[in-house]
């Protein structure tokens, strides 16, 4: 990627043109973050999925708290379409709804919520009273006590419990507004007994891996056992999805290192998490999530209002654009957008706009990066003719630390081997790193060095190039991993000639096995092409 320099406009100066494109241009293939956006009303038919996959969707995500299965199936069925008629590999994440607590039916619909009224909590399903509140968890009263606050509507309604009875608990409204029926209900900190997994996320679950998703996320993660047994109820259907935990409660935060230990990815749900946690602090818990899922290799994303104003504005704020850029400068391997796809009135544009942050950001830290390697490399040839020694950066890691643990199914070979790769790769200013992959799991381990040359994953498993669409700088591509190594740099090469990626004399990394086993590597090759 072309450094910044004066007399050469980047992303960050130009303005684009009214008939650029971003779909096959080379700005959107080399955009290393991934995109995630939500299906719903206003992208489900064909066209509008294909265009989105053009402006640069990587993974679709499928929320299952709003839609019946058979809704869900017919997306799924015209996502796996449009990636076959694109020829490139696309994720679907279904996104379990999990114990998510709403209101019931309110007198009339609606409810203003008036500073210092009171209104009572009772049990049942329905009340015809406008200071009586029901809610679709039965033992709510049992559980919250004096003192406990209790918040509606995504946190912008705030009430806090004065007195609770056998069937009732009395609140007086601290932060007014307007609450409708089926409206979200928050209780921070309190411990509640409902299961992780709910009777609707089990049969959700069960269809997901009949129908092949690629990833299934668990909605208000407490712990590591929670995780473990949406994987195991995925493993005994035969299926090969992802396991993605989501961050959203004061207990996954208290247990965030075992959970993210034994996920295969992590989402930052910013939306309950900002309500369960003082708003204020979510910037800084962000960062922490993300490092955490650094240290353990692990791909994390974040959600939640990231341009949330293109759900009817044809541009973001400028608060939007900065909350995207600094996600992706914390670490986060994808960025997911919710309401601005699924119901929004210009989703392409906000995919768009968050494929160029994204690209802005990018070439921003890439190109400081690459001075800073010049730098070193400078400081090197000094040190040699003067004789002396200094310590210089390692050219193969860019802005984030280096991974603490391997992650399971990772050999330490391989991990090796990757890392050198990376090296001679930042060396020979290489133009790819090829990676062959059985599981993906090799593809990680790359995309977790944060490498400023792009990556391409090799398999000839499709569910895991379906995978592979969610890892940072990975660039999934079909072919026999299993081949000889002539023949998959021949394969990989006339792909890179044919899309651009590649010119003659460009220099490609690749990182394979020989006799090691399935899933090894432990052979970095250098080839010229």
């Amino acid at each position: 990627m072309t450094p910044i320099t004066p007399d050469r406009p980047s992303i960050l100066t130009r303005q684009p043109r009214e008939n650029e494109r971003s779909a096959g241009s080379p700005l959107n293939q080399l955009v290393r973050t991934k995109i995630i956006a939500t299906v719903g009303p206003a992208c489900r038919d064909e066209a509008t999925l294909r265009s989105l996959v053009e402006a640069g969707v990587a993974v679709f995500r499928l929320n299952m708290a709003h839609g019946s299965i058979p809704e869900h199936q017919e997306s799924l069925d015209c996502i796996r379409r449009v990636s076959a008629i694109l020829d490139r590999p696309v994720g679907v994440l279904t996104d379990l709804a999990g114990p998510k607590i709403r209101l019931g039916e309110l007198p009339g619909g609606a409810v203003e919520c008036v500073a210092g009224a009171e209104f009572r909590f009772i049990r049942g399903s329905e009340t015809q009273k406008s200071d009586e509140l029901v809610t679709t968890y039965a033992p709510l009263i049992d559980e919250i006590a004096v003192g406990d606050s209790v918040m509606l509507a995504d946190g912008t309604i705030s009430l806090v419990v004065e007195e609770r009875g056998p069937d009732w608990a009395r609140c007086r409204v601290v932060q007014p507004g307007l609450v409708r029926s089926r409206q979200g209900v928050n209780l921070p900190g309190v411990k509640l007994s409902v299961p992780a997994i709910s009777q609707a996320d089990w049969q959700h679950a069960e269809w997901a891996a009949s129908a092949g998703a690629d990833f299934v996320s668990l909605s208000f993660v407490r712990s590591a056992v929670e995780v473990n047994l949406l994987k195991e109820l995925l493993r005994t259907r035969g299926s090969q999805a992802r396991v993605v935990a989501k961050i959203e409660k004061r207990e996954a935060l208290d247990n965030l290192e075992s959970i993210v230990e034994v996920a295969d990815a992590v989402m930052v749900a910013r939306g309950d998490l900002g309500v369960e946690i003082d708003v204020a602090s979510m910037p800084i818990v962000q960062k922490q999530i993300i490092r955490v899922c650094q240290r353990y290799q692990k791909p994390v994303i974040v959600a939640t209002q990231m341009l949330d104003s293109m759900q009817h504005s044809r541009r973001p704020t400028r608060a939007e654009t900065t909350d995207v850029a600094n996600a992706i400068l914390d670490g986060a391997d994808a960025c997911m957008l919710s309401g601005e796809t699924a119901i929004g009135e210009h989703p392409r544009l906000a995919v768009e706009m968050m494929r160029r942050i994204a690209s802005a950001t990018e070439q921003h830290y890439l190109a400081d990066r690459r001075q800073g390697l010049l730098a070193d490399r400078r400081q090197g040839l000094h040190d040699h003719l003067s004789g002396t020694r200094s310590v210089v950066g390692d050219p193969a890691q860019e802005f984030l630390p280096a991974p603490e643990f391997l992650m399971q199914g990772l050999h330490p070979i391989t991990q090796a081997v990757v890392d050198g790769a990376s090296r001679i790769a930042a060396e020979l200013d290489a133009k790819l790193v090829v990676v062959a992959s059985k599981s993906g799991v090799t593809a990680i381990a790359r995309s977790k060095r944060r490498g400023a040359v792009p990556t391409v994953g090799v398999s000839d498993n499709v569910a895991t190039l379906r995978q592979m669409s969610l890892y940072w700088g990975v660039t999934p591509l079909a072919a026999d991993a299993g081949s000889d190594v002539n023949a998959l740099l021949e394969h990989v090469t006339a792909w890179g000639l044919r899309e651009g990626r590649l010119i003659r004399g460009d220099r490609i990394l690749l990182v394979a096995g020989i006799g090691f086993g399935t899933g090894g590597h432990n052979m970095a090759l250098v080839h010229e092409v």
